[in-house]
């Protein structure tokens, strides 16, 4: 099993960080089949060899995967394309 674990700094409202975790999260699910659904302020993810969760704090979201056996050997490239769009949203305006 492979973990990936992302910390994106932001300076947007609460609303406005969950709108962007929103976003991250209607791609995930696109891409990788994810079955997504908020807690409070942390939206889970789960589908047969993932499970993870965004989390949303005043200045910053995290975000933390499980990946199983079958999806480690692409860790890397997964957590770049991920990377990339928690940037994007929680830096540029929503």
């Amino acid at each position: 099993m492979a973990d990936i674990n992302i910390v994106q700094q932001h300076k947007l409202t609460a609303a406005k960080a969950r709108e962007a975790a929103q976003q991250v999260a209607d791609k995930l699910a696109q891409e990788y089949d994810l079955a997504c659904a908020w807690d409070g302020d942390v939206l889970r993810f789960e589908r047969s060899g993932v499970d993870g969760s965004l989390t949303l704090g005043k200045e910053q979201a995290q975000l933390q995967i499980k990946l199983g056996f079958m999806l480690s050997a692409f860790a890397s490239t997964i957590e770049g394309k991920i990377a990339e769009k928690m940037r994007k949203v929680f830096t540029e305006p929503v």
